[in-house]
């Protein structure tokens, strides 16, 4: 049987299951058993204390803009909640509420004050979009990292915006910002660094401009920031936010995010994480699969793994069915089953890049849930072996 007609049947036996769970009657092809969530890099679920947070702040009245009490109150929230991130992130500068990580990315895509564009090939889909199809793309080596020596090449000329994202939010790998911001900021060009995945996780670099968003480290999804080294390269429009952004401020979403980070859930997992995927890894190597960007560093809460003769969506689906949540990639173009922009980038061949998903970790994540997902990869992986014979 093909690949894509086993995709198929996994997915018209999932469809069924589902259909007969809504008339009331149990399904013979799917039992329920507790779901075990493994794409935190899509979103985290919000975190207890920052939902605390945000119910208290629904209750409060006032526009942050108005100059009554009310108004007044609710400035003096949004301004403290902007401390409070500010001091988690270990970020002296500016920080501009917007409302998510894609808005931010477009902030500083479309309004820094640089004449040109330069941007990473591996970057999300909101970086690439928001730089402009005029912007110049940088190669990189196999295991994803910028070709340092390139980057000088490009940033020779006139002053330009350049976009590398800290970690890649489908194989975790970790760019050298240090060294890459060294370079750019030597030749009078800008840096925005996409810290999307990065956030209430590892320390932040020094960038010219950073996008985080509140929905991957435990906060309420619709909440972000731009985090600005200095203002005044990037054109103002008016509004709020001292006029770098116009509309309302979403104040639970704000005091989430402050909760959020202020809580250190994530940075204080990230040393058992790392134990956790290590666990993983050697697993699925153990059982014949393949880690993507093995040598390169990377960060403890994401991997992307190859399972030989199993197509993605086939492993999805019967992921799902064995109540466990993963994903192919970006969770914004997993859905269309596409080729990955960046392991195409990486030069993976075909063969193993249709046969990826990305498993991410969250503050909660245990040895337990490790031990399940790997039993489950091995019986997929025992079975395409076994169909192969």
């Amino acid at each position: 049987m093909s690949a894509r007609r086993r995709v198929r049947r996994g997915v018209g036996s999932y469809i069924g299951a589902a259909v007969q769970l809504a008339i009331g009657r149990t399904p013979r092809l799917l039992t329920m058993p507790d779901r075990l969530y493994l794409d935190h890099a899509a979103i985290t679920p919000v975190l207890p204390k920052a939902r605390e947070a945000i119910a208290r702040a629904l209750e409060r009245s006032g526009n942050p803009s108005s100059p009554h009490a009310d108004g007044r109150q609710a400035r003096a929230a949004l301004e403290d909640a902007r401390r409070t991130i500010a001091d988690a992130l270990g970020w002296r500068h500016d920080v501009v509420f917007t409302s998510g990580g894609s808005e931010a990315i477009h902030m500083a895509a479309s309004r820094a004050k640089a004449a040109r564009r330069i941007v990473g090939p591996t970057e999300h889909e909101a970086v690439t979009a928001a730089m402009g199809a005029d912007a110049n793309i940088l190669p990189i080596a196999s295991d994803g990292l910028i070709d340092l020596a390139a980057l000088e090449r490009a940033v020779a000329g006139a002053p330009a915006l350049v976009a590398i994202q800290l970690v890649n939010n489908e194989t975790g790998v970790i760019q050298p910002i240090e060294h890459i911001y060294e370079i750019v900021r030597g030749s009078g060009s800008l840096l925005l660094a996409d810290c999307a995945q990065a956030a209430g996780k590892i320390a932040l670099p020094e960038a010219d401009f950073i996008a985080i968003t509140s929905q991957k480290f435990g906060g309420a999804p619709g909440t972000g920031a731009l985090l600005a080294r200095d203002l005044a390269t990037l054109e103002a429009t008016g509004g709020q936010e001292r006029g770098y952004r116009r509309g309302t401020e979403n104040l639970p979403g704000i005091i989430g995010m402050a909760a959020a980070l202020e809580c250190r859930a994530f940075a204080e997992a990230m040393p058992r994480l790392a134990k956790l995927r290590v666990q993983l890894e050697r697993e699925i190597v153990a059982a014949g699969g393949l880690v993507i960007a093995a040598e390169a560093p990377r960060i403890a809460t994401i991997g992307a793994y190859a399972m030989a003769g199993v197509a993605s969506a086939s492993q999805l689906v019967q992921l799902d069915l064995a109540g466990i949540s993963v994903s192919a990639g970006s969770a914004c173009s997993s859905g269309s089953m596409k080729p990955s922009r960046v392991l195409t980038a990486m030069r993976v061949p075909d063969e193993i890049a249709s046969t990826v998903i990305r498993v991410s970790f969250g503050p909660s994540t245990n040895e337990s849930d490790i031990d399940r997902f790997v039993r489950e990869w091995r019986k997929i992986a025992t079975a395409a072996k076994a169909r192969a014979a």
